[in-house]
């Protein structure tokens, strides 16, 4: 008896802090109605499931490192304690409170820290694989599959745990992401958007863009609109991404239903676009696209992140020296320029998340130089190394609602952590130092390599062959 009414107090309060949230983003947070100990999917969709067993046999236990939990803004020594597929326990130094048949890695001297999150990434993108890849592949849906755990795979050996993807080719992005949520095979998290949302001609689906029809879906008045927000929502999206061009109309129709569903929502907008996105209540904006300083107050204003994008250009410039080409973004930019925007942001109090734009196998192959990069984009713009840390793990998981399951090392969390041979909490070079890299539980990159265990095969049903047979 006093157990349910514990727990019926328990979800009281923790409906009224949701209910409380949800009312001040016009956001339809599902954990309202849902227990505070309803397994669900780990997705922003919170999909109820029936308990099962993940992660690591057992207890492991990452002993006697650096630890720095994105929840303080210095490291401390300690110890990490993981069961299965969750954080147990973050342990003063010297203390061996753990199971006696726990498996023990000594980490002394280096960084344990939470799997870091890139929030925008193209894991198949067509148009930039290579030129020797027949034109029919680039745009079928099995082989951007294999071209995603391929690209998946530098992500994961450079201690990202969770990826923001934004586009893919037709359901290749679902099938990823619920292949890899079941641990079928190694590689990050996949949160997927599903298709691009955009007005005809929008951006991404312009007539020079060949493949656009298989990752962008083009919508035109509030009605389309919100008929492509549910039709990404029904293929499993964890979140919207739209686009410019739309009108004030559509962009708030996505909205509404995108929040209606539980859905956030992020667009990759510029100059009158960003404005009416952040009008209609968008929860953050990709890019360091050209956009006013009213445009910046309202979205400090309003809480509406933003994911800079900055190393993506810089890439650009330094091969092509401009950025030109595209119908659908008619507007100068030059490196400074992009900065200067990032400056903007931090000065008036946006929210700041890291994501890297990575476009298919070149950028991917650049790993972890690309994401270095970003974060050393915003320690050229104030941060310390520790709290560029901070944005890459805690702050996003916030901005992508993930924020009470990924993060941080606390207690509950899901177990995506990496252990890092310095101190990148105040050299973010060495983030290339990712030795030891353990998602959902389960150890996937070791002494720096890929690492999987050896199959153990399952018993026949009966001796074989039959004694019977003559």
């Amino acid at each position: 008896m006093k157990a349910g009414i514990v727990r019926l107090v328990g979800a009281s309060i923790l409906a009224a802090l949701c209910a409380g949230l949800a009312a001040a983003q016009d956001f339809h947070d599902r954990r309202t109605v849902q227990f505070p100990d309803q397994a669900t999917s780990d997705n922003p969709q919170r999909i109820p499931v029936i308990p099962k067993k993940q992660g690591f046999d057992g207890t492991l236990v990452l002993k006697g490192g650096r630890i720095f939990d994105s929840v303080k803004s210095a490291a401390y020594p300690g110890s990490l304690v993981i069961t299965q597929n969750k954080v147990a326990a973050v342990l003063p130094a010297g203390s061996t409170d753990w199971p006696a048949d726990a498996t023990v890695m000594d980490v002394t001297g280096k960084t344990v820290m939470p799997g870091m999150i890139d929030m925008h990434v193209h894991i198949y993108s067509p148009n930039v694989t290579s030129s020797d890849t027949p034109a029919d592949l680039k745009a079928m849906e099995g082989y951007a599959v294999l071209r995603g755990l391929t690209n998946l795979r530098y992500s994961l050996e450079n201690g990202i745990t969770s990826v923001r993807d934004m586009s893919g080719v037709m359901n290749a992005s679902y099938i990823l992401s619920e292949w890899l949520e079941k641990d079928m095979s190694p590689g990050p998290r996949v949160f997927a958007a599903g298709h691009i949302i955009t007005a005809t001609g929008g951006h991404a689906a312009e007539r020079s863009s060949t493949y656009s029809a298989i990752y962008v879906r083009e919508a035109d008045g509030a009605d389309d609109w919100r008929k492509a927000v549910r039709e990404m929502f029904k293929m499993g999206a964890s979140h919207i991404k739209i686009a410019s061009h739309f009108a004030p109309g559509e962009v708030k129709a996505a909205v509404e239903e995108a929040h209606n569903l539980g859905l956030k929502v992020t667009c990759d907008c510029e100059t009158i676009y960003t404005q009416m996105a952040v009008e209609a209540g968008v929860d953050s904006i990709e890019h360091p696209l050209p956009r006013t300083d009213e445009t910046i107050k309202l979205m400090a204003k309003k809480g509406v992140a933003a994911i800079p994008t900055m190393q993506t250009y810089q890439d650009l410039f330094d091969m092509r020296g401009a950025y030109t080409g595209s119908p659908s973004r008619r507007f100068s930019m030059t490196s400074q320029s992009n900065f200067d925007m990032l400056k903007k942001f931090i000065a008036a109090g946006v929210t700041i998340g890291v994501g890297t734009d990575s476009l298919g196998l070149p950028a991917f192959e650049k790993s972890p130089n690309y994401y270095i990069a970003e974060l050393k984009f915003l320690q050229k713009a104030g941060y310390t190394p520790a709290k560029a840390l901070i944005a890459a793990t805690r702050t996003n998981a916030q901005i992508m609602d993930m924020g009470d399951k990924l993060g941080t090392l606390e207690p509950g969390k899901l177990a995506d952590v990496i252990v890092v041979d310095g101190r990148p909490d105040e050299n973010l070079d060495d983030l290339a130092k990712v030795e030891t890299v353990v998602r959902n539980g389960n150890i996937v990159i070791k002494d720096g390599r890929l690492f999987v265990p050896r199959h153990e095969p399952k018993p026949l049903l009966k001796p074989s062959p039959p004694e019977t047979l003559r």
